[in-house]
């Protein structure tokens, strides 16, 4: 696909999608035209990163555990260092903490709708 579906697709900007293949975070082939070609999987890529940055990760850390979320694993060690380390633990944590205040929104969201449903089904 071409960058403009793979910007659609992923309601990223097309210059952050530049950005994120200048950083090795997603690729493309070139077409005999010069045009890029994203394959499929990237549409989920350009999520997980849009995701990781979302909660503050920094895109040398994505880069370095991107690998992690294809199948096979393949995790590239020779960069890691303990203060690395600790930030994935903090950032992980954070997450954790997010997905738990997400997790009791979307449930007061939930028990507010059938509230408003059975309200209006009683009148």
């Amino acid at each position: 696909m071409r960058i403009g579906e793979l910007s659609t697709r992923t309601r990223t900007p097309v210059r952050l999608l530049r950005y994120y293949e200048e950083q090795e975070l997603i690729a493309s082939d070139r077409l005999p035209n010069g045009y890029r070609d994203y394959e499929e999987y990237v549409v989920d890529r350009v999520l997980q990163v849009r995701g990781l940055l979302d909660v503050g990760l920094p895109t040398r850390i994505i880069k370095q555990i991107l690998p992690c979320l294809n199948s096979p694993r393949t995790i590239h060690m020779p960069y890691v260092t303990p203060d690395m380390v600790a930030t994935l633990e903090r950032e992980r944590d954070r997450m954790a903490e997010k997905i738990e205040c997400l997790t009791k929104n979307h449930q007061a969201i939930t028990d507010y709708l059938d509230a408003v449903r059975r309200n209006i089904r009683a009148s």
